[in-house]
C-alpha cells in the first residue's frame, strides 16, 4: 500500500480507503457486528488505513463499530466521518434521504456525539455530508476553523451527493481549499471528476479528490453481471436497467486495461508515485500479509478490471484515496493491491479518454452521468454539460 497527503493538511491517507457505509447498514448486504469489526481489522492489516464513515450510517451504528474495531490501533489509522443529516429527530424511511441540518450549533453537537461513538479525542477528517452550496454559510466555515483550532479535527472535507453532480458545491470547496472533496467518479462516469480536475488546475487549489463508487455499482468489478439477481434492499438495485445493460457493453471495450502494457522510458505516468514524497519511510513498501499482483508467464504484472478501475483514478494527481465498497475479505485482498499494480501508461489513459468522449460507441441513452444540481442547473450549464443534466 502507498500513501498520500490530503490537501494542505498533515493528514496521510492510504491510496485505497475503506468506505464504511457497509458497516452498520444493510444496504450492501447484512453482516453481524463481529463480522463488521473483523472486516475493518482485516483491511487495516492489509494497509487500508483510511477509514471513511458517517454519523448517519446506521444512525450512529457504523461509527460505534468502527470505534470498537480501531480501539487498539487508533494511531495507525486515519479516521474520517461526516455530519449534516439530522437522524436524531427524524426516522429513516427505507433508502430515502433524511432532512439535513447545517446549523453550526447542530453541527458542533453532532461532532461531539461522533467523538463519543468513535471513542476518540480527534477526528482526522470531518466532512460536511451532502451540504448544498447555500448551506455552507460563513458561520459554518467559522465553525470548521474553530474545530481545527481546538484540535478537534485535523482536516475538513465536503462529501458530495446523493447521486452524482453537485458541481457548484465541489467548486466552492475547491476554491476555498477544503482538504478533500468526495465524489462519485469512475471510468464510466467521468464528467464530474473531469470538471473538478479543471477547477483545481485553474485555481491552483491544494484540495484532494476522494472518489467513491470506483466500480460503477458492480459493473467494473464484475460483481453485477447479466445473471445477477440483486437482493431486496441492495443499494445497487436502484440503478436503471439500461444503465447496467450499456455498462456491460462498455466494460468489454476496457478489457485492454487488464493487461499492463510495457512502459517506455519516457512515459510520465508513474508520476503518482511521487505523491507520497515526504511521508514516513514505510511508504511505498508492501504491507505484510498483502498478496502481490499476479504475474503472467513473461513476468509482467497484470491488473484485474477491478484493480485497473482504481488505478485509473489514482493516475490523476489530485486524487488522494479511492474508497470502494468492500463487501468481503476477498474484495479487500484484490482491491487493496490496486495500489501496487502497474500504473496506467499515458497511452492507456488517453485511450480511456477517447472511449469516454466517443460514448464508448454506444448511441443510446444509458442513464449514466445524469447530473444533479442545487442551483437550478446553472452550474451544469456553466460547465457546458447541459446534455447531462438530470430530468
Amino acid at each position: 500500500m502507498e500513501y498520500r497527503r490530503l490537501g494542505d493538511s498533515d493528514v496521510e491517507v492510504s491510496e485505497v480507503g475503506f468506505g464504511a457505509w457497509v458497516v452498520g447498514t444493510d444496504w450492501w448486504g447484512d453482516r453481524s457486528e463481529e463480522d463488521a469489526r473483523e472486516m475493518v481489522r482485516y483491511a487495516i492489516d492489509r494497509g487500508v488505513t483510511y477509514l471513511d464513515t458517517g454519523d448517519v450510517y446506521g444512525h450512529g451504528r457504523s461509527e460505534k463499530l468502527i470505534g470498537e474495531a480501531i480501539a487498539d490501533v487508533r494511531e495507525d489509522v486515519t479516521l474520517a466521518t461526516k455530519v449534516g443529516y439530522d437522524f436524531y429527530n427524524h426516522p429513516q424511511a427505507g433508502h430515502g434521504e433524511l432532512p439535513k441540518e447545517m446549523d453550526p450549533d447542530y453541527l458542533r453537537e453532532a461532532v461531539e456525539r461522533s467523538l463519543e461513538r468513535l471513542d476518540v479525542d480527534v477526528i482526522d477528517v470531518l466532512q460536511l455530508h451532502n451540504a448544498n452550496v447555500e448551506e455552507i454559510t460563513p458561520d459554518v466555515l467559522e465553525l470548521l476553523d474553530e474545530l481545527e483550532e481546538e484540535g478537534v479535527i485535523r482536516a475538513r472535507g465536503l462529501a458530495l451527493g446523493p447521486s452524482i453532480g453537485w458541481l457548484a458545491e465541489g467548486d466552492f470547496a475547491i476554491e476555498r481549499e477544503f482538504d478533500s472533496v468526495q465524489l462519485v467518479w469512475n471510468v464510466l462516469e467521468q464528467a464530474v471528476g473531469n470538471h473538478f480536475l479543471e477547477t483545481i488546475a485553474e485555481t491552483g487549489s491544494s484540495t484532494s479528490l476522494v472518489p467513491r463508487v470506483p466500480h460503477s455499482s458492480g459493473i467494473l468489478n464484475e460483481q453485477v453481471t447479466p445473471a445477477t439477481e440483486l437482493e431486496d434492499g441492495d443499494h445497487r438495485g436502484f440503478r436503471p436497467d439500461e444503465w447496467y445493460e450499456t455498462g456491460w457493453e462498455k466494460l468489454e471495450t476496457l478489457r485492454f486495461l487488464e493487461r499492463a502494457e510495457p512502459r517506455s522510458a519516457g512515459d510520465s505516468s508513474g508520476a503518482r508515485r511521487e505523491r507520497s514524497e515526504g511521508l514516513d519511510e514505510t511508504n511505498g513498501k508492501a504491507v505484510s500479509g498483502q498478496s502481490p499482483p499476479e504475474r503472467d508467464e513473461s513476468g509482467e504484472r497484470e491488473r484485474t478490471m477491478a484493480q485497473a478501475s482504481i488505478a485509473w483514478l489514482l493516475s490523476h494527481d489530485p486524487v488522494a484515496s479511492v474508497t470502494p465498497t468492500f463487501r468481503t475479505t476477498d474484495d479487500i485482498d484484490e482491491w487493496a493491491a490496486a495500489s501496487e499494480v502497474p500504473t496506467l501508461t499515458d497511452e492507456e489513459m488517453a485511450r480511456v479518454g477517447r472511449l469516454y468522449e466517443d460514448g464508448f460507441d454506444i448511441d443510446r441513452n444509458d442513464g449514466m452521468d445524469s447530473l444533479r444540481s442545487s442551483v437550478d442547473g446553472d452550474d451544469i450549464e456553466s460547465a457546458g454539460l447541459d446534455e447531462l443534466a438530470a430530468d
